[in-house]
């Protein structure tokens, strides 16, 4: 695991009781975005830079008037970027509005179909950013192979997909996701893909130190219900994990055995 203490949830320097990252887009407006934070108790917030303005526009609402760096962490992701160098570029502005910010959510996707990562370019991206003094957080797939690069390059979180963003089909490869939880010194964070509370609650009885959403929560009917729901599987998940589940058994097992019983 990522920490020698598993009720720790630590994150390049800082620690964070909520293990429930949130995203701020598909909601019908900046109210209900910010009631279904506050409902999720996320302290960590990923905002798209090419997408939200926190201060590129002067003359426009600004998302920071609504979500505040003093109660979250704000965390700027490349969302939108389809190469190396427009993630790097968009990181680079990001710290400069945030005042020299350094955590980042990087992710250079491969084509608009899938929304699926290209490794190639995300790895280049982000052996540049963590040598420029990031701490970038790292969208990938679910190979474990990867996933132990991006580490291995100084990355602070790997965050394999669970299925592809916004599709809602929960996490496709559990298997994968446990073999990068077993080999990981660093969090790991699924993002992308959970569509209700058991999916998240999945992710974390497979030991991944959080999950990421978005489209889970705004695309709800009821995105403030939602967002408590997902709160409670994070928190459900996690004590599930720690507690250990029962071994699975091919044949019945009595509740109540009678051996060694005389009536």
């Amino acid at each position: 695991m990522a920490n020698s203490d598993k009720n720790i949830f630590k994150i390049a320097d800082s620690i964070y009781s909520s293990r429930l990252l949130v995203g701020t887009g598909k909601y019908k407006n900046t109210q209900e975005a910010k009631s279904a934070i506050d409902k999720s108790g996320a302290e960590i917030v990923t905002v798209a830079i090419r997408r939200t303005n926190i201060g590129q526009e002067k003359n426009e609402p600004n998302l920071l008037d609504i979500i505040s760096p003093d109660k979250f962490t704000i965390l700027p992701n490349t969302a939108g970027c389809y190469d190396a160098d427009s993630a790097i570029r968009t990181c680079q502005l990001a710290r400069e509005l945030l005042d020299g910010h350094a955590l980042v959510k990087l992710e250079v996707l491969a084509d608009k179909k899938t929304l699926f990562p290209d490794i190639t370019q995300t790895l280049y991206a982000a052996e540049k950013l963590v040598n420029d003094n990031f701490k970038v957080m790292v969208y990938t797939t679910d190979d474990p192979i990867i996933a132990k690069r991006f580490e291995e390059i100084g990355c602070v979180a790997v965050m394999p997909l669970a299925a592809p963003i916004g599709s809602g089909l929960g996490i496709q490869n559990p298997y994968n996701i446990r073999s990068i939880v077993e080999n990981a010194s660093v969090p790991i964070i699924v993002d992308a893909g959970v569509g209700t509370a058991s999916d998240a609650s999945i992710a974390m009885e497979l030991g991944c130190d959080g999950v990421l959403m978005n489209t889970a929560i705004a695309e709800a009917k009821n995105p403030i219900l939602m967002a408590g729901a997902m709160k409670k599987a994070i928190q459900a998940g996690r004590e599930a994990y720690l507690a250990g589940r029962m071994p699975k058994r091919a044949y019945a097992s009595a509740s109540s055995p009678i051996d060694g019983r005389f009536f």
